[in-house]
């Protein structure tokens, strides 16, 4: 596992992070100390995961096009 806070990772480390703990756990191979820390840190790790992803989505449903398809700009996340 890297030493890297959670709340710092980006998407892409936080779901790597998350495939190891996975790995770990369904391995079976580690004591049961081991496994309840694991799944703490797989829980955080997917918690920002989704945090990410929703992120990503809201920027994504801002961006505006124009009658050409191309992207124009964006508009605010509470304008309907």
């Amino acid at each position: 596992m890297s030493g890297t806070p959670v709340a710092e990772m980006t998407f892409e480390q936080a779901m790597a992070e998350l495939e190891q703990v996975v790995g770990q756990l369904e391995r079976g191979d580690v004591a049961l100390e081991d496994s309840i820390r694991l799944y703490e840190r797989g829980a955080e790790l997917r918690k920002r995961c989704d945090q990410k992803l929703k992120e990503a989505e809201e920027k994504v449903a801002a961006i505006t096009l124009d009658a050409d398809g191309n992207a124009a700009g964006t508009k605010p996340l509470d304008a309907g």
